[in-house]
């Protein structure tokens, strides 16, 4: 215990008794309590970082308590989710005011300390990892290393986009910061680094990320795989780098906070060198890093601080006051003044007053769709993704704040944005639509989450096959409900001679996987038009946008179906009448003209056939029980699959006496028509296999 407390030299380790030093031990006490009483969780970081996060809500973080979702609120973010305890002890203690979906007040705490109390508990606003929409305060979910920071990228990114469209002379309405408190974890996740580079380039001088540079992990000391040294790669990002060597040392924590604040034409890295578990027995070990302390090193370190020893969950009179009103007189009186200079912004500017209170509340525009095309009937057709940019660019122009762009890739996934005053967003012109993340999937799938976070409507694009590069972030967007939309195209082996390494044959199946996520692969043009509204109406989901790079004929519409079918997921395209059909073909993208064509094969030969276009399993799920099995009727077991991706999911359609025409294996480099016909993707074979079904399931 002596050794631990000897390691911290500053002589602002104040042993004093200091209502600074009261209100930091409240934070650590109540995070080894609660830790404590769950015997589940890590106190060793909330407990290192106290004097760190006090310093940073108490002195610097424009927030206001009572209303936590004020639009040009400071966003904090904590990264390195494990230390849970850490933003749960500042909520209660600042007495932020939780606020319900709708952002009403309900009266209650964001955190109360019987939340404290049922830590890691089913069902309580106090989760092992911080969860968005679970906790008022909360500001992105995190939990997996890296996403956190590049959330706080696209937060910073979304601020300063925010204030090109918004701010004028004398109504400057955004001018927040974004403060991250990350670790070792999140400086070896590759995620992170690319944000880094992203934030670096862009000069986004209101982010702050502060590192706890503590050299601990799961497996112990730093040093048996991670020796580099992180602030001189972050130099060459193009951060200002700030070392404070004590975290303790709050003097200079808000020495190197201020300094941060001063910087205004890059983004800053505050490396703080702290001991884990600060005052415990078990300083720097695993058990102060992932698992209860323990009831005796409990005592033993309360008794370090000074603390009663036997006392739980212990909030000493004055401290939660005290922070409430250090918020509250910064926070709140900026939020005051916010709001009535927002008042008179909406008198001189009602337009744009009413256009930021729509993107607030999730809404759209009224005339939104008015300019999306309407594709005429064409044999030789035009690929999904091309069709995809012709009605982004038709949408763009009616919500400003659809920015988004693609992993170096936009003229392949045609997700640029070119109409008049479109621009690039790059330093200097915030106001551009168009972002370049450059090789960087990763990074982007949490950056665009970030953005989503901050009242943008992002967008990604890249092939499919690198979606193995962003499923955490889709996986995070599922699970905060946030409307991200991640383009993909490039959908399967209609890649062609670019090969199995870029051929996608699992993708589909582990998207579709994913609670929450719509995944849509729409079979042509008109689908595309309609996946992209569904896409901007969804409120709570996110959405895999899955796009061709060849061309697929148009269908016309005045013989088959409205695309609009497309709003429940699957839907009848083609039947012939006359009683159930014999066989229920059913495909998705590419795949849908294929069994058209087999069916009007089918139908030529007197065969009764129906065709499914199935481009959403998601939305098709969601429909009532009448609807599903007025398009699969149960009498009609003969049932084909046609899709070029595994076939994993559509046994739940085609039955047990049904059968796919799917892939098994990789693809190959050869040019898309040999490729067709080596896997069965031929208007031969699916008549061939149609016929085969009929006849066993006469």
């Amino acid at each position: 215990m002596a050794d631990a407390v000897s390691s911290q030299s500053s002589s602002s380790v104040r042993e004093d008794g200091s209502f600074d030093r009261l209100s930091i031990d409240t934070i650590r006490t109540l995070a080894m309590d609660a830790v404590q009483k769950a015997n589940s969780g890590h106190p060793g970081t909330p407990m290192a970082l106290a004097p760190v996060a006090y310093t940073l809500w108490r002195d610097f973080l424009r927030y206001d308590p009572a209303t936590p979702d004020w639009p040009n609120r400071d966003r904090f973010v904590l990264s390195i989710g494990h230390a849970s305890m850490l933003l749960y002890a500042l909520l209660h203690l600042a007495g932020v005011e939780e606020i319900d979906a709708d952002g009403r007040k309900t009266g209650k705490l964001a955190v109360s300390l019987d939340d404290i109390k049922q830590f890691r508990q089913l069902d309580s606003k106090t989760p092992g990892h911080p969860e968005y929409r679970i906790t008022t305060g909360v500001e992105t979910t995190t939990g997996p290393l890296g996403q956190g920071c590049g959330n706080s990228v696209g937060m910073a990114i979304a601020e300063r986009a925010l204030a090109a469209r918004f701010n004028r002379p004398e109504f400057n309405l955004f001018d927040h910061d974004v403060y991250v408190l990350c670790g070792d974890g999140d400086m070896m996740e590759g995620v992170s680094g690319e944000a880094a580079s992203v934030a670096g380039h862009l000069a986004l001088s209101n982010l702050c990320w502060i590192y706890d540079s503590n050299h601990i992990t799961i497996e112990g000391a730093t040093e048996i795989a991670f020796t580099e040294d992180v602030g001189k790669r972050f130099e060459g990002y193009g951060w200002n780098v700030i070392h404070v060597d004590d975290a303790n040392d709050t003097k200079a924590i808000a020495a190197a906070l201020k300094t941060f604040c001063e910087t205004n034409d890059k983004p800053t890295l505050i490396i703080v060198h702290s001991v884990i578990g600060w005052g415990s027995p078990r300083a720097g070990s695993e058990k102060a890093h992932g698992e209860a302390l323990g009831e005796e090193n409990v005592r033993l370190t309360k008794q370090a601080y000074g603390w009663p020893e036997d006392a739980h969950f212990l909030v000493p009179e004055g401290v939660a006051e005290a922070l409430n009103k250090a918020l509250t007189d910064h926070g709140g009186k900026a939020r005051d003044d916010w709001q009535a200079l927002f008042e008179s912004y909406r008198n001189s500017f009602p337009t744009e007053a009413a256009e930021f209170n729509l993107l607030r509340s999730g809404k759209l525009s009224e005339g939104w769709q008015a300019d999306i095309p309407t594709f005429p009937a064409d044999p030789k057709g035009i690929a999904s993704r091309d069709a995809g940019g012709k009605v982004i660019n038709a949408i763009g122009p009616h919500i400003p704040m659809l920015i988004g762009g693609a992993a170096d890739l936009s003229p392949s996934t045609k997700t640029n944005l070119t109409f008049q005053g479109a621009g690039s967003f790059e330093p200097g012109s915030y106001d551009g639509r168009n972002v370049h993340y450059g090789v960087r999937e990763h990074a982007m799938g949490a950056i665009a989450n970030g953005m989503a976070l901050t009242y943008l409507r992002s967008y990604t694009a890249t092939f499919l096959v690198f979606a193995d590069y962003m499923r955490a972030p889709i996986r995070l967007a599922a699970i905060m409900e946030v409307p991200t939309i991640f383009v993909f195209t490039h959908d399967s082996i209609g890649v062609g001679e670019d090969g199995p390494t870029h051929q996608p044959i699992e993708h589909l199946a582990t998207l579709r996987a994913i609670p929450g996520l719509d995944t849509i692969r729409p079979g042509d043009a008109n689908e595309v038009a309609e996946a992209w509204k569904i896409a901007l109406e969804h409120t709570h989901e996110p959405t895999a946008l899955i796009l061709s790079r060849q061309a697929l004929p148009t269908l016309d519409r005045t013989k088959y179906a409205a695309a609009d079918g497309l709003r429940k997921g699957a839907y009848i395209l083609a039947d012939t009448g006359g009683g159930d059909p014999q066989i229920i073909l059913m495909a998705t993208g590419s795949e849908v003209s294929l069994v058209v064509d087999a069916h009007e094969k089918l139908v030529a030969d007197g065969i009764r056939s129906r065709v499914v276009s199935m481009p959403s399993w998601y939305l098709f799920e969601q429909q009532d029980a009448a609807y599903r099995n007025s398009i699969f009727p149960r009498s009609v077991r003969a049932r084909l699959a046609v899709e070029q991706a595994g076939s994993m999911g559509w046994d739940r359609y085609v039955g047990f006496d049904g059968a796919t025409i799917t892939m098994s294996t990789f693809g190959a480099s050869a040019p898309l028509a040999k490729l067709q016909e080596k896997f069965g993707f031929t208007l031969e074979n699916v008549v061939k296999v149609a016929r085969e079904l009929i006849v066993k399931n006469e």
